[in-house]
C-alpha cells in the first residue's frame, strides 16, 4: 500500500478504480468540485494508484511557496483573465506526453456554477482519448475512477451518459453542486 493509500484508509475513504486499460492518457473529469477537501482527496487517490496526473489551476496559486509545490504535482498555471486556447494547449500536452491523464475540474469553481465548462470534451475529442468519471462521493466516503466514455461527437447524448453517472453522488457541500444543466451548455 502507498503513503497516499494509508492515508486514505486512515480518513476512511473507500477507492474503487476502473482505468480504461487499453489507453495511457486520457482527460479524468473531477466531480463534484465544492470545496478545496476534493483536491487533496483527489491527489491522493491519484497518487495512490501511481496515476501521472497534471491539473488546471489559476494563476493566483502559483505565487511562491505554492507555485513550485503545485508545478512539482503537476499544476498547469492558468490566468482565468485572459482568453487562453486551453483546449488547444491541453490537446498538445496530450499528444506530446507518451502518458498523461490530465484532470479537469467541468465546473471550474468550488461555488455554485449554472453551467459546467465543456472544454474537457473539446480537449478529449481533439485529443481522441477516453473521458474517465472520477468522483468524490461524501456520503458514501468513496472516491476514484469508475467509468469512461469515448466522445462520440454527440455532445447532448455523451453528456447525457455523465449526468446519469453524476446524479447520485453526494458533494461536500452538496448546494454548490450543480448538475442538471451541463448537457444542455452549448
Amino acid at each position: 500500500m502507498t503513503f497516499s493509500g494509508l492515508i486514505l484508509k486512515i480518513m476512511g475513504w473507500k477507492v474503487p478504480y476502473e482505468f480504461p486499460p487499453e489507453t495511457q492518457k486520457c482527460v479524468l473529469i473531477e466531480a463534484p468540485h465544492t470545496s478545496s477537501w476534493d483536491f487533496v482527496i483527489g491527489k491522493l487517490v491519484s497518487n495512490s494508484k501511481h496515476l501521472k496526473s497534471m491539473f488546471f489551476i489559476k494563476k493566483e496559486f502559483f505565487k511562491p511557496p505554492f507555485g513550485f509545490i503545485l508545478k512539482r504535482m503537476g499544476g498547469i498555471s492558468i490566468d482565468r483573465g485572459k482568453k487562453n486556447n486551453m483546449v488547444e494547449s491541453a490537446v498538445k500536452l496530450l499528444n506530446e506526453m507518451p502518458k498523461l491523464t490530465l484532470s479537469i475540474t467541468p465546473e471550474g469553481t468550488r461555488k455554485l456554477s449554472k453551467n459546467w465548462k465543456k472544454g474537457f470534451y473539446l480537449i478529449a475529442m481533439e485529443a481522441k482519448v477516453p473521458i474517465v468519471f472520477g468522483y468524490i462521493d461524501y456520503a458514501k466516503k468513496e472516491a476514484g475512477a469508475y467509468k469512461f466514455i469515448y466522445p462520440s461527437g454527440d455532445y447532448d447524448a455523451d453528456m447525457k451518459i455523465i449526468e446519469d453517472f453524476y446524479k447520485d453522488i453526494s458533494a461536500k457541500f452538496p448546494e454548490n453542486f450543480n448538475l442538471s444543466p451541463i448537457y444542455r451548455n452549448r
